[in-house]
Order: structure tokens, then sequence, then C-alpha cells
């Protein structure tokens, strides 16, 4: 039988829970790791903000867990790399069957998998990252699901808008940078006045791999929630193009001018991301994801 290719990221839903549940809570706590057992083996996971509902593996740990490949491949694209991953059913903690990837390399460094808070059983997923403080202020966001032909396996986001258009966010407290894909930091730039103000520099992003960032400063800042931010870094080269983004110092354009820009038609705006790294996730000390209620609360204290 030929293996189908899927494509992590092709199609968009919400998280549906049923309403006459009792809600359960699973609290987070820290950096998130646990000790999973998948197929009896005891494995190191982490669960992570910003991973796909499906837990991920590294092909080492499937191996312990004697896991069969089935008919789907998985096409994990990080910039131009592809990762190519191979899905099966695996007893998760001695009860529940789920559909698993493992990929050759390991999504996150030294665990054997990760999951997000999507793929676990419990409705409302509270991540504590340190002890709430006096003064903190609490925003509810609106989340969006990402799901696909193996099901509810994408990732979590929240949503806010960016020149009054939608645009994702998740939130990645396991990498130093806050960045946005290309067309995200154009879009960005056109709405809160965003230039350029430094070199590349590299970063990793998942399995290891590496994608080049220019810092851009915004002029004035986007709120998410009850973070402002004015420093975003562009991974410029990732999913369409930072061209239109100025450098600092070069003049706005006269208001009488008119500036065309070409895009790609191509171009998806569903596609836009922003991701919420360490660097401005620090002064936050909880993150709630309510699945029944789809929303994500974030907890910050803020000057």
């Amino acid at each position: 039988m030929r293996r189908a290719a899927m494509m992590l990221g092709t199609m968009l839903g919400a998280t549906a829970i049923a309403a006459d549940r009792p809600v359960t809570e699973r609290m987070v706590p820290g950096l998130g790791e646990v000790e999973v057992r998948i197929n009896r083996q005891p494995m190191r996971w982490r669960i992570d903000p910003a991973a796909f509902n499906m837990p991920f593996l590294s092909a080492e740990a499937a191996r312990r867990a004697k896991l069969r490949a089935g008919d789907v491949t998985l096409l994990y694209a990080v910039g131009p790399e592809i990762v190519r991953g191979d899905t099966g059913q695996a007893t998760v903690q001695g009860a529940r069957r789920s559909t698993v990837a493992w990929f050759p390399r390991p999504y996150a460094a030294g665990l054997d998998g990760v999951v997000g808070p999507g793929g676990l059983a419990e409705q409302r997923v509270r991540f504590v990252f340190r002890h709430p403080r006096p003064g903190e202020r609490t925003v509810t966001l609106p989340m969006i699901g990402q799901d696909g032909p193996l099901g509810n396996w994408g990732s979590l986001f929240a949503m806010i808008e960016v020149g009054g258009e939608p645009m994702r966010v998740r939130f990645d407290p396991h990498h130093p940078h806050t960045l946005a894909t290309a067309n995200a930091g154009r879009r960005l730039a056109e709405a809160y006045g965003g230039q350029f103000v430094g070199g590349p520099f590299t970063t990793e992003i998942a399995f290891g791999i590496e994608r080049p960032v220019r810092p851009m400063r915004l002029a004035r800042a986007v709120a998410v929630g009850p973070l402002a931010l004015t420093m975003i870094g562009v991974r410029t080269k990732d999913v369409g193009s930072s061209a239109a983004v100025p450098e600092a110092g070069t003049p706005p354009p006269d208001p009488d001018e008119i500036v065309v820009v070409a895009r790609d038609k191509r171009y998806d705006p569903e596609r836009d991301r922003l991701s919420l790294g360490a660097d401005v996730l620090r002064p936050c000390s909880t993150l709630v994801f309510d699945k029944r209620a789809r929303t994500i609360e974030l907890s910050c204290l803020v000057k």
C-alpha cells in the first residue's frame, strides 16, 4: 500500500469539547517535563504550549516502544528543510490508544517527546511558569485550533487582529526569541510602523534546525493580552517575504506617493504566525488553555 504524505499546517478548525462534561484541569508547573509510559515504556516528555496536539517522539523512543508505522507520513517544514516522520498507534499511560508521530531527530533536544495542551485529556491546561505576583493583569484571548485528516493533531493558538485581519499567536517559552514569519512580519510592519534595526542572526526553530532572523522595531506597540510588543524577530526567508519591511532610517513614504509591493499569489494569511518567546513571556506567571470555552488566559506583571 502506498503511504500518504501529509504536510503539517494545512487545515484549520476549532477544538470541540462536549458542553455537558464536568470541567477537568491539568496543572503543568515549571518546564513541563513529565514521565509518560508509551506501550509500557517510560518516556521523558515535555508538555509544551507551542507543540502540536499529536505527540511527537524521537525515533529512538519509538524503537523502545516498538511502534509500527502506519500508512501516513508527516512532513514537517522548517523553512526549506523537511523533516519526515512516521505515524502509528500507541497505548498512552496504559489506557488510551492515540496516534503518535516519530521523527529521526528529536523535536526538543534531550527529551523523548513533546505534546501540546490540545493533546491532553483535560479540558483546561494551566501552565504555571512562576508564582503569581500582586498587580498582575489577566487577559482572555480567543483560541483557535488546527485540525487535519488525522483529527485534532494540530496546535492551539491565540488570535489577535493586525491591520483588521486575524493573526495566529502561539506561546513558546522554551525558545529565547519572539518571532514572526516573513509575511507576519510584513503585516506587523505595515500596521505598526516596523523597521529592521539590525543584521541577521540564526536561532533554532524545531528539531535543532536554525533559521535566519532579523530584529524589527515597531513604532507603535502591538498588544497581545497584557503584553505590549515593540521588538520582534522576523524569519526573513520563511513563509512569505519580508522584502517590504523598511530598514531603520528609511524615511516614511510621502502620503501622496503610491507604493506597490508585489505579493506571492500563493500567499495565505492563515499561515502567518507570531510566536512569543521567553524574552516577552518572562513577566508572565500563568497561561491557561480552556478548550471548552475556546479561550486562552494570560497573566503577567507589566509596568
